[in-house]
């Protein structure tokens, strides 16, 4: 059968149908709670500037990985490579934001 089962019923919309179902709407979820405030960027693999990590004094460039919020404030977890005795050497480490900048 063309154009549906229900002749008649042209121009009333899905929603002012299921208004006049009598079925209840679903309960609207309540508002999410906002997120604590973290540092600029989501960290999901930004460039940023290491400054000072231990080991190694100095700034060096670095892949910021993700964000966590400790006791003492927000930290950042980033991959950057220094030289080493047998070349440059990949470290991963939680720092704090203060030692990182968006690059």
């Amino acid at each position: 059968m063309a154009g549906g089962m229900n002749r008649g019923q042209h121009g009333i919309s899905l929603a002012d149908r299921a208004a006049r179902s009598g079925v209840p709407a679903p309960p609207s979820e309540p508002e999410p709670r906002p997120a604590p405030r973290r540092p600029a960027g989501d960290g999901s693999g930004r460039h940023c500037w290491v400054h000072d990590p231990p080991d190694a004094p100095g700034t060096w460039p670095g892949l910021l990985v993700e964000w966590r919020q400790q006791e003492d404030g927000w930290h950042g977890r980033v991959a950057y490579a220094v030289p080493g005795v047998h070349g440059p050497v990949l470290v991963e480490a939680w720092l704090p934001a203060d030692q990182l900048k968006q690059g």
